[in-house]
Order: C-alpha cells, then structure tokens, then sequence
C-alpha cells in the first residue's frame, strides 16, 4: 500500500509542476513576443518582404477611433469568412465571440542601417514608434537609463538599445553613436545618443532592432507626418487573437491594406511552443499509466492477503459485488491520500520556484533566465478529477479476481 501511495503521489506531483512549468514558459514567452511586436500588424499590400515598408496614411477609421469601431458587441454581432494565408477563400460564414476588445493602436515604422561605434560595425533595424506607443512592457524590461521622451514638439536624437548590443559595441547610456542609411543610392548618417537599455530575453530581436523616435525614420525615407509604416493592434485577450484577425480584415481594413497576426509573421516560435503541448501530453499519460499499474499491483496484493478473508464473507452469503466494493473503497482511500500528497508536493515545488527561481535556464535558448511558473486551479482540480476517475475505473478490472475465489478453498487458503 505505501508502494502504491509514494507512486500516487510522485505521479501526481510531476502533472501539477509539469503543467505549471510549460503553461507559465508558454505565457512568459507569449507576452514578451506581444508585448514587444503587438497581437496584430497592419501594413500595406504593397509591402516588399523585407524590414522596410511601403509607407500607409496614418488617417485610417481603425486607428484613430479604434474604441469605438472595434468593440465586443461587434464581434458577437458581425459573422466573418475564414480565409487561407491573405486570399480571400471563403469556407463559410460563422458567428464569433470574444473575451476582450482591442487594447491599444499604434503606428510604427522601420528602417534599416548600419551602426558605427567606437570603431565598431553593426547591422541594426530601428524601429520607429510615436507618442501613442504604449511603453509599459518596455518599462518592465528596462535594465538602464530611461524609456523615450516623444512628448516634445521636435524629433528626439535618443535611441533605446538592447543590453546584447551594447555589451557587443560597447555602450552605455549617454554614449552617442552614428548609424548609416542608404537611401536612394545615397549614404546618410544621424548622430544617436543611447537614452536607455532593455534586455526581453527574445536576444534573436535584442541583437537587431532599436527603437528611436518615428519622426526621424519619416525623415530619413522623405515621408510626411502622415505616412507611417503600419500599425500594431494590442488585444486584451489572446484567445481573441484569430477572431480579431479575420474581423479586422474583412470588416475594417480597406482593400489596399492588410494585416497578419504575428503567429504569421514569425511562426517559428510559435510551432516551437505548440511543441511542449506534446510534451505536456506525453508526461500526463505516463504518469497516469504509473498511477494505474502500481494502483493495479497493490489491488491485486491486496486481494490475495485478504482471500481468506473474502472466503469467509462469501461462505456468510455476501455477494461477490459487494466484496469487490469493498477493496475499490479502500483502493479509493489510497488513490486520494495519494492524490492530496501529490498536490502538497506539487505545489509546493510550484511555490518555492516562484519564489526563489531554483531552477536556471540558459536565455539565449529559452528566451527566459529563470523557468516561469504559471498554477492555473482549474488545470490542477481536472488533473486530480481525472487521475482518481481513471485509475479507479480502471481498477474495477482487476477487481473480478474476487468472483474467481472459491470460498472452501479460500476458508483453507493460508
């Protein structure tokens, strides 16, 4: 029985701190690659796939009154078409319904150069962003100095850069650099003074964009102050993120614009987290599997310590279901002070790796320093649900050993 409790309870224990750690790595990841390029972009038809894009008016519906043109009452109202990719293949026409609305829009615009510092050569993408862009996330993963200061009637010089590149050209705050732009055939440089430092843990986009003021990138390309290169839809859940991908392009863009989810744009990272799914699954199931075959084991053992017992009972009149009932109650008492065990364990590990962050990760590879936990109660009360129900339906099986006993030889069984 002690066997069959340890095996319970370990079992137990690695679903609960298994879920938390893939659900938190999953969302820790998720919000820094929302929160640095937006949920949805919106960007020309006419854009080349490169870094670089062709310029858009700023005077869209979407973007200057998107409160009121986006909302829940839409989505639950409007049926939208699915589509393939960007064309428009229709495959029917079904109502949707969301959790949340559109959180924040805001313009963007991107330019490629060259950074030259301290006898030091860079290839960079800086990203332009305007007095609507929403610096929270930035604030959070600010290592140094401060976030930009667009509030000022004239373009500002200073530039955010990420902690890997200035640790490759060797910058600090304050520190100017010149950057190298071709345009038209043309080589232009701007002066840049470094006002902060960030550090995401995304280092494959740490180490290739900066951000600086969006008048500049107009500037530099001979663009208006109403040409931008699109615009990045913040959503206030992402489980909205398909619905308000497919709204917005069939109900609120234009026919000269389009948008991506940036599951589009970089989907890489995307399949690579769609992948610990599959781990996830794997280990529930082998630990269930561990669960029932010890649950099984110690059933079985049980039964045969106690034939005795179960001769004498039957030799009395009992009815083979009813001793059968009896070892599936006492199995159900082992199953549950495994379960409750389990969960203390689990938890408790879930607890102490928020707390402490015992266990390192290398960020160049997981894109977090330290394994994110995430307890979800529900993921936690369906795991305990479904390990007690399966392991115990499947212990009715071996329970029909009792109608095998005979109850003369098992009075005689010692």
């Amino acid at each position: 029985m002690l066997i069959a409790i340890i095996a319970i309870t370990l079992s137990v224990a690695v679903m609960i701190t298994a879920t938390a750690l893939i659900s938190g790595f999953k969302s820790e990841i998720s919000h820094k690659i929302f929160g640095f390029w937006g949920h949805i972009h919106v960007t020309s038809y006419e854009t080349e796939n490169s870094v670089e894009t062709i310029p858009i008016n700023i005077n869209q519906n979407f973007y200057t009154g998107y409160k009121e043109a986006v909302k829940l009452a839409d989505i639950e109202r409007t049926p939208y078409r699915k589509r393939e990719g960007f064309s428009t293949l229709i495959r029917g026409e079904h109502e949707a319904t969301t959790h949340g609305g559109v959180r924040n829009v805001q313009m963007f615009a991107n330019k490629a150069g060259i950074i030259k510092a301290k006898d030091q050569l860079e290839g960079i993408v800086l990203k332009g962003v305007g007095s609507d862009y929403d610096w929270s996330f930035m604030e959070r993963h600010l290592v140094e100095g401060e976030i930009l200061d667009l509030t000022d009637s004239t373009e500002s010089r200073d530039i955010l850069i990420s902690e890997s590149t200035a640790k490759r050209l060797k910058l600090k705050v304050s520190d100017k650099f010149t950057v190298h732009f071709v345009e038209s055939g043309n080589r232009i440089q701007r002066l840049f003074k470094v006002k902060g430092i960030y550090k995401t843990g995304l280092e494959e986009y740490d180490k290739k964009f900066a951000i600086i003021d969006i008048r500049r990138i107009q500037q530099l390309n001979g663009w208006s102050e109403e040409e931008v290169s699109g615009f990045e839809v913040f959503l206030d859940d992402i489980r909205d993120l398909d619905v308000f991908d497919e709204y917005i392009y069939f109900h609120v863009l234009g026919p000269d614009l389009m948008c991506q989810s940036i599951k589009d744009v970089y989907p890489g990272i995307f399949n690579w987290l769609n992948l610990q799914d599959v781990n996830e699954r794997l280990i529930l199931i082998l630990m269930i599997i561990v669960s029932v075959v010890n649950m099984t084991t110690a059933l079985m053992i049980l039964i045969l310590e106690r034939t005795n017992m179960i001769g004498v009972l039957k030799a009395l009149g009992s009815p083979s279901v009813s001793i059968r009932k009896i070892f599936l109650y006492h199995a159900a008492y082992i199953i549950g002070i495994g379960l409750l065990l389990g969960n203390i364990l689990g938890l408790g590990i879930c607890f102490i790796q928020q707390k402490f962050g015992l266990i390192q990760l290398p960020e160049e590879s997981y894109y977090v320093s330290i394994a994110p936990v995430e307890i979800n109660l529900w993921t936690i009360l369906l795991l305990n649900l479904g390990t007690f129900l399966i392991t115990l339906m499947i212990l009715i099986i071996p329970s029909y050993l009792v109608t095998r006993i005979d109850p003369v030889k098992a009075i005689r069984f010692k």
